[in-house]
């Protein structure tokens, strides 16, 4: 481990944020050594100080290797915001494996063919997860006592035990993260441990160190949470995990915890500022807080900055990395309704339908280079060269499949979704999988699937069809056959039986107008 001296400033001068590549595990070893009995992890049951951590990731770093996990091979997790999920995660890392975390959404059939697809030696879960079209020759082991497979505690070594030091480079693969957890095929996004500590070092000027506490009620599961969870600790603060999302348990516990960071999607913001008694809890410890994964309204923006202490910053970018902007709402108020500017060593660009940069203040596909930038896609090339665009002299940019335009000020705004993907609770949602699945239903002629405005969600899937000449199938009969196959994520909130599809000239289906119809119909909320 190279010697570094790490202190809790709070600027870009923070010595991290210059420093040569580090490991996660190295840097939580540092905050062991230097602060063992500092609060590193706690859930609503289990809290870890940074030597207890240490030590447990010890001990699952040791019992992989002793079930033949080595530098490069994956470990799949399927579970619940915990400590042990979180040790796990960092017990895999340090044993020089990549992770594969996966959604305990997912229906089982997805869930095995995420775990094939990454190549998972093997894989804890929790009794969150769907197990029952699992292949049983898979090693799982159990992290609660209920899932599927062998018990957590007795198949961890004994304690003290010390796992062999593996020396990880930033070419390695840090995680697999699916993008898909639809009914389609998922596609693994491949993140090094490069692009991770890209994420570290940005963190140097957003006030992460050992009087910090993060709050997180997102999944690990999810990149969103990952760009956070990863620095929080890197620069030895807390982290406080929630099961799962509770907009007042929430309030209560970043009372209680004194929370400074927190990183929330734009449907959780909403829930918590219509509590009745927001007002009524002191957030006053609060320092950053960011958005990310999903549109952000500009009105929403104003209501947190209003009423919630601390600064509020937006992050607009993919999972598969590729550049990212920055809104940093509090010091540019006049500008919520843009995403923000790219952030440092982001180089964002637009593009046309030929692949040609359009010319200042037009309109055009987002796309980005950065150090923080996806491998690719896991086992599926073509994919990969898909997402791809290069400039005139070679440079690699990962297309968004976004629409936008620069103002002359270079703040971003989108105008629309070229791949009509929708963002549901801020996980994605890809109706081309969903429309797959509907096609296999006998009555179904031909079928849209649309993202609507969903109080609950923000967007959720309904779903256009045209049933077969003579079938007698209802909506409902039809929705819920899709819904008992869908994960929870991905279930249809509505479907509706029309006569045709609007289309295009050129025989495209025109989703805008089908999302206008819906919006305009007497529907009541979802």
């Amino acid at each position: 481990m190279r010697d570094i001296h790490l202190s809790p400033m709070t600027t870009t001068s923070h010595p991290l944020a210059a420093a040569p590549f580090h490991s996660v595990s190295d840097l939580l070893r540092l905050h062991a050594q230097t602060r063992p009995g500092h609060p590193a992890l706690r859930d609503e049951t289990e809290a870890l100080s940074y030597g207890e951590l240490d030590a447990l990731v010890d001990r699952i770093s040791a019992s992989l290797q002793r079930d033949g996990v080595c530098r490069g091979d994956v470990v799949g997790i399927c579970a619940l915001n915990s400590v042990r999920c979180g040790a796990v995660f960092l017990g895999a890392l340090r044993a020089g494996a990549a992770v594969a975390p996966l959604a305990p959404s997912s229906t089982s059939d997805t869930l095995a063919a995420m775990l094939r697809d990454s190549g998972a030696r093997l894989w804890f879960a929790d009794a969150s997860a769907d197990v029952s079209a699992l292949d049983s020759s898979l090693s799982c082991i159990s992290l609660d006592g209920i899932a599927h497979g062998r018990m957590f505690d007795p198949w961890l070594v004994a304690a003290g035990s010390k796992p062999q030091h593996v020396d990880v480079v930033p070419s390695d693969a840090f995680n697999i993260i699916y993008s898909s957890g639809t009914t389609g095929t998922p596609k693994g996004i491949v993140q090094s441990h490069g692009m991770r500590w890209a994420h570290v070092q940005r963190g140097a000027a957003n006030g992460y160190g050992p009087e910090s506490v993060t709050l997180l009620a997102t999944p690990l599961y999810s990149n969103t949470t990952l760009v956070i969870f990863i620095p929080s600790l890197a620069y030895g603060g807390s982290v406080v995990l929630m099961k799962k999302f509770d907009a007042a348990r929430y309030l209560r516990l970043a009372e209680q915890q004194r929370v400074t960071h927190a990183i929330l999607v734009p449907v959780q913001y909403q829930r918590i500022m219509a509590l009745a008694d927001f007002d009524a809890h002191d957030l006053s410890a609060f320092r950053f807080k960011f958005c990310t994964s999903a549109p952000f309204r500009a009105d929403l923006k104003a209501d947190v900055l209003a009423r919630w202490p601390g600064t509020l910053t937006e992050y607009y970018g993919m999972t598969e990395g590729g550049g990212t902007c920055i809104l940093d709402a509090h010091l540019f108020p006049h500008k919520l309704h843009t995403v923000g500017r790219p952030a440092a060593n982001s180089d964002i660009r637009l593009i046309d339908e030929a692949g040609n940069e359009v010319p200042q203040g037009e309109i055009g596909e987002v796309v980005g280079h950065s150090t923080g930038m996806m491998t690719g896609y896991h086992g599926q090339p073509e994919k990969t060269r898909e997402a791809e665009w290069f400039d005139p002299t070679g440079k690699r940019f990962i297309r968004t499949g976004d629409v936008g335009r620069f103002d002359e000020d270079g703040f971003l705004t989108l105008m629309d979704r070229r791949k009509d993907m929708i963002i549901s609770g801020g996980f994605n949602i890809y109706p081309s999988d969903l429309e797959a699945q509907m096609r296999a239903h006998p009555a179904v002629e031909d079928v849209a699937v649309v993202g609507v405005a969903s109080q609950l969600w923000g967007e959720t899937p309904v779903a256009y069809v045209v049933r077969r000449k003579g079938a007698l199938d209802t909506a409902d009969e039809i929705r819920q056959w899709f819904n008992a196959m869908a994960g929870k994520t991905q279930r249809l909130a509505d479907l509706v039986l029309v006569d045709e599809l609007p289309r295009s000239a050129i025989g495209k289906v025109l989703k805008r107008d089908l999302r206008e119809a819906y919006a305009a119909s007497a529907k009541p909320s979802i």
